[in-house]
């Protein structure tokens, strides 16, 4: 499945450039873009991520899986499905990008509440910036969290950087796997 996910990352989500010409969110200019959302709204890409990811956490003992919308949502609940799929629910939330105003005032939406373990999940990891952001935000909502998850690790110090907020981080699929498959497919 891993091997599938890449090559489809590759075919669908992965630039690649012998000069630096993708601007980057930071502003910092990359020979690599990688842009998650093509292959984590298609069927079969949400169906492998979905796997995958819940391989990587299905022994936490946790109850919920999210992270900022809009790019850790297609992640968290194809993973949140797959969990059902195998006789471990674990539910997907979604951690907003502006706090709610009205109604309950809150980050969060999804079913968890407060003192439950979660995974933080994203999709890229560049610096690790919003994987943080999510992670402080679900801890001010109460939550534990026991874990953080990265579909594309960029290899630039992000998961470094995650490691100071959650001990337990990994990454689904790293820019060198990217790169190799990329280099074998051109």
């Amino acid at each position: 499945m891993k091997q599938e996910l890449i090559r489809m990352i590759c075919q669908k989500s992965f630039k690649y450039s012998d000069e630096p010409i993708f601007k980057l969110v930071s502003g910092k200019m990359s020979r690599l873009y990688v842009n998650c959302k093509p292959v984590i709204l298609n069927s079969r890409g949400m169906f492998l991520v979905g796997h995958l990811v819940y391989e990587a956490i299905r022994d936490s003992d946790v109850k919920g899986i999210g992270g900022l919308t809009f790019g850790a949502d297609p992640i968290s609940i194809a993973t949140a499905f797959t969990s059902g799929l195998k006789g471990n629910p674990i539910n997907a939330f979604s951690i907003r990008k502006t706090r709610k105003d009205h109604g309950i005032v809150r980050w969060i939406e999804g079913d968890i509440k407060p003192g439950d373990r979660v995974v933080i999940i994203d999709d890229v990891a560049t610096t690790g910036g919003s994987t943080i952001k999510a992670i402080e935000r679900a801890r001010s909502e109460g939550m534990e969290v026991v874990k953080a998850v990265i579909l594309v690790d960029r290899q630039e110090g992000g998961l470094e950087n995650i490691r100071k907020q959650v001990d337990d981080v990994s990454a689904i699929v790293t820019r060198d796997e990217l790169i190799k498959q990329w280099n074998s497919d051109n």
